[in-house]
């Protein structure tokens, strides 16, 4: 198996939180799915089993896959730094992510599916790899012919972009890849920490 297509509800009450954003469903059932879901006798999660969850739960949020994440964690160990902010910089830095921080596609699989259809160029080239690591200094461009697209016109009329590692030009369609995000300005709410520990056993 590949990604996860299934419904995504289901996973943001696994996790408790709209991890796929706004979600009408989830506000209407904020519980656990399955049948004893609203109980409170759910036994408590050991703490490998909370380390276990923020790493599943950032795997969804940026549509991962295992060998992925964990190639990336290799990548953020090896870096300078501390290693559970590497590694969300890292995660920020894929291109997917960043086609969608800059509002050129609605979620994060509408920015991996524009890219894996050649709507995308990195640095003047068309990049059909969703996974690529962008550096400080790259830019992102919607391909001319692509430029008209309903769902890229329709994302970027209705969402503002507001991240200081990036830069967008509107009427261009260019972004430019300033730097890695800070943790503190990063809106996810992942324990990386937790992530760091369990890689770590």
């Amino acid at each position: 198996m590949a990604r996860y297509t299934g419904p995504k509800t289901r996973i943001a009450r696994k996790f408790k939180e709209p991890i796929y954003g706004p979600d009408k469903n989830f506000e209407r059932k904020n519980y656990a799915p399955g049948q004893h879901g609203q109980s409170r006798r759910r036994s408590k999660l050991s703490e490998y089993g909370m380390q276990l969850q923020e790493k599943q739960k950032a795997k969804y949020t940026y549509g991962m896959l295992e060998r992925q994440f964990r190639k990336i964690f290799q990548l953020a160990a090896r870096k300078k730094g501390v290693t559970g902010q590497n590694l969300m910089q890292l995660i920020e830095s894929r291109l997917d992510n960043v086609v969608f921080r800059l509002g050129i596609a609605p979620s994060r699989a509408a920015a991996r599916q524009l890219v894996s259809h050649r709507h995308i160029s990195v640095n003047g080239q068309i990049c059909n790899v969703p996974s690529r690591l962008l550096v400080p200094g790259d830019t992102v461009e919607v391909r001319e012919r692509s430029q008209a697209m309903e769902v890229i016109t329709n994302s970027l009329s209705g969402k503002a972009m507001n991240h200081a590692w990036l830069e967008w030009d509107g009427n261009l369609m260019v972004g430019k890849f300033m730097n890695y995000p800070q943790r503190e300005e990063i809106p996810e709410t992942i324990n990386e920490q937790a992530i760091v520990e369990l890689y770590s056993k």
